[in-house]
């Protein structure tokens, strides 16, 4: 594997990393209620996608040009698996170690969010019932249940990955 790609989706999925744990430690010490905000959500998707477009960039340019789909998309796979292990340590450590109870806030906060979604689009009182004990069964904070989410984030950057290495690969030579 070639050195810059391995140096860069290290370097740039260990800045992801801290990116997500300073945002769920902000989130934690500002007001737990965030973590049921859609738009936060929306905001660090959009911090992801770009920080994942810098090193598609810098990746390209350091290669000077010769960048194949592969070396895109293993770039970003790197990226993508450092930055989510990292975000995934933390969690299970702030949530399982470090406070306990606040996951069970954090539970409640979620079923009281999703009560009033359900509810804004009229949905009958027996599914939104049904869904509450749903809820109430799981714990989305266990450290099992992390590494299954972790599992469906490496699968969901692995799509995207696809895609931003289809971008960004480089011509073919014969294209010139």
């Amino acid at each position: 594997m070639n050195e810059i790609i391995k140096k860069n989706g290290i370097k740039f999925g260990v800045i992801a990393g801290i990116i997500g744990v300073l945002i769920t430690a902000g989130i934690y010490i500002i007001d737990l209620k965030l973590f049921t905000a859609w738009w936060l959500g929306i905001i660090s998707f959009l911090i992801y996608l770009i920080l994942g477009i810098v090193l598609m960039i810098q990746t390209k340019k350091a290669l000077q040009n010769n960048f194949s789909f592969k070396d895109a998309f293993t770039t970003y796979f790197i990226y993508a698996i450092v930055g989510i292990a990292i975000s995934v340590v933390f969690n299970i450590i702030l949530f399982n170690v470090i406070d306990p109870g606040a996951k069970e806030t954090v539970k409640e906060l979620s079923i009281e969010a999703a009560v009033d979604m359900m509810k804004k689009f009229n949905t009958p009182t027996a599914a939104i019932k049904e869904a509450v004990e749903k809820m109430e069964e799981q714990d989305q904070f266990e450290t099992f249940q992390q590494l299954k989410g972790s599992i469906f984030s490496i699968i969901f950057s692995a799509i995207f990955g696809v895609i931003l290495a289809a971008i960004f690969k480089s011509k073919p030579k014969e294209q010139f």
